[in-house]
């Protein structure tokens, strides 16, 4: 085995951060876990370690556990609806495409309902298809444990979030739709696209103007983004916003840039009628500095 650190760290690093970054759903988060998973590495006996990936993924995930139990701490007098950290993405191959609903905001956002425990073996399990055996010895578990916290947290996703097959075209078209009605202040198409039920989240952090509370009903949600269409936000006039679409956890998404700065990000979910389900309005500055800077996560 090499003597040098740095090659089997940066062999796995992008894995890493995605594994740190789906049980943590903070960009700046899963970034200090990583390197906190460096530290560890290097100053490990690596002539006693017989698969590096394994070792690794041990140590990030039980780091990410840690911060995640702390985290929820401090979201507990968070202001307003707390939504992961949004960050550009591009799948690499077509299988990633495929399975790009498992990095999507709306699987985070459920994701945040189970225990640091149920999350990181669902990632682990789900995402990055790691056996009962491995994630036993990733979390520090005994295989039965695991299997019966794998069990728990695959019911209650199911129960909020039924899996549907991505599309990756009828998610941008959609995507589309919605923003040039949002954008318009057409309500009519608004209805046609949204589902009775959906539901609007926005997260301003108490930093900027944002709806306290979830937003629900085909009504309300549409209501609302043709009120935001007529009058400026934070200063910016709708006019004088660059409004695009792009890759947003794997997902088309809508990124709003004015003054300079980013302003906010959208994410849409959809039903598997291809009706949007759930918003996802990320406004806090300090959730919106992964994106800002341009940086793309391949996945």
């Amino acid at each position: 085995m090499t003597d040098e650190p740095n090659d089997a760290f940066d062999e796995h690093r992008r894995l890493l951060f995605h594994v740190a970054y789906r049980i943590l759903g903070s960009v700046a988060d899963a970034e200090d876990a990583v390197q906190d998973t460096w530290l560890k590495w290097s100053a490990a006996d690596r002539s006693q370690v017989a698969d590096p990936k394994s070792y690794l993924v041990r140590i990030v995930s039980n780091l990410a556990m840690d911060r995640l139990r702390s985290a929820r701490a401090r979201r507990e007098s968070y202001v307003g609806p707390w939504l992961p950290e949004p960050i550009l993405t591009s799948a690499d191959t077509a299988d990633a495409v495929a399975n790009a609903d498992a990095l999507s905001m709306g699987l985070l956002v459920v994701l945040e309902t189970l225990t640091p425990l149920e999350r990181a073996v669902f990632v682990l399990k789900e995402a990055f298809g790691f056996t009962y055996a491995e994630i036993a010895h990733a979390v520090e578990r005994s295989e039965e444990t695991v299997r019966q916290a794998a069990h728990r947290a695959r019911g209650h996703v199911q129960a909020r979030r039924p899996r549907f097959q991505a599309d990756h075209n009828r998610q941008r078209a959609v995507t589309e739709r919605f923003l040039a009605a949002a954008t318009g202040g057409d309500i009519n198409t608004l209805m046609q696209l949204l589902a009775p039920d959906v539901t609007l989240w926005t997260d301003g952090g108490g930093k900027v103007r944002q709806a306290m509370r979830p937003v629900t009903g085909a009504d309300r949600v549409a209501t609302w983004f043709a009120g935001i269409a007529a009058r400026p936000y934070q200063g910016i006039e709708p006019a004088d916003m660059i409004i695009e679409v792009v890759e947003l956890n794997g997902q088309a998404g809508i990124v709003f840039r004015g003054a300079g700065r980013l302003i906010a990000t959208l994410s849409l979910d959809l039903d598997d009628d291809g009706a949007v389900i759930g918003v996802h309005n990320v406004a806090n500055p300090d959730k919106l500095r992964a994106v800002a800077t341009g940086a793309i996560h391949h996945f």
